[in-house]
């Protein structure tokens, strides 16, 4: 049963430019930079991810995080990428187009992390405008969702730059960091203006 009617279906999506953020899905040879990134940045990404085991910093969890990121592209439930200075070269952070839901739903959640170094440029705000007409304009979906802990100053604020609408609080929404967190629901939708 096909998912997705994109011409990319089953293939990778390719590259997307975002205004000096280039955005592609992970390669193995992402590895190194992508755990000196997630290492240095532990303490501050830990807040508000999910709790990792001591093993999926490993050389084979990233493997089989990348085996999961073509299974999921493949069944059309969910799209990741890397972002990276616009030469290719370095590695900032990582958004994903989660959760892919078709039939009369025709929506998607969105999810990102960002390495410290790189926070607070306006990188993730250009990588989240990049995805927008991607997801309304490409994947052809209606709806496109996001959470952010609601002491998540940074998040919340990239969500309402980007056109985002707040549409509710939802309780013990997601467990971040080991603790069931409540958090703010944001939407766009596809025929709300694009900024």
């Amino acid at each position: 049963m096909k998912l997705l009617k994109f011409k990319s279906l089953h293939e990778d999506p390719g590259i997307l430019h975002a205004d000096g953020v280039l955005l592609r899905m992970p390669r193995m040879e992402d590895f190194e930079q992508w755990l000196a990134l997630r290492t240095a940045s532990r303490k501050f990404l830990q807040p508000w991810e999910p709790t990792w085991d001591a093993g999926e910093h490993k050389r084979s969890s990233f493997r089989s995080r990348l085996k999961r990121y073509q299974s999921e592209l493949k069944s059309g439930k969910a799209i990741s990428f890397f972002l990276f200075t616009q030469s290719g070269k370095i590695l900032v952070g990582g958004l994903t187009i989660a959760n892919i839901r078709r039939g009369v739903s025709q929506s998607c959640t969105l999810g990102y992390w960002m390495g410290e170094e790189f926070a607070g440029q306006g990188i993730m705000q250009k990588a989240v405008r990049r995805i927008i007409p991607y997801v309304f304009d490409e994947l052809k979906l209606h709806r496109l969702e996001a959470a952010a802990i609601k002491n998540n100053l940074r998040s919340v604020s990239l969500l309402e730059k980007c056109g985002f609408r707040f549409e509710g609080n939802v309780r013990k929404y997601l467990k971040i960091n080991g603790q069931w967190q409540d958090h703010r629901l944001y939407a766009i939708l596809s025929d709300d203006p694009r900024q």
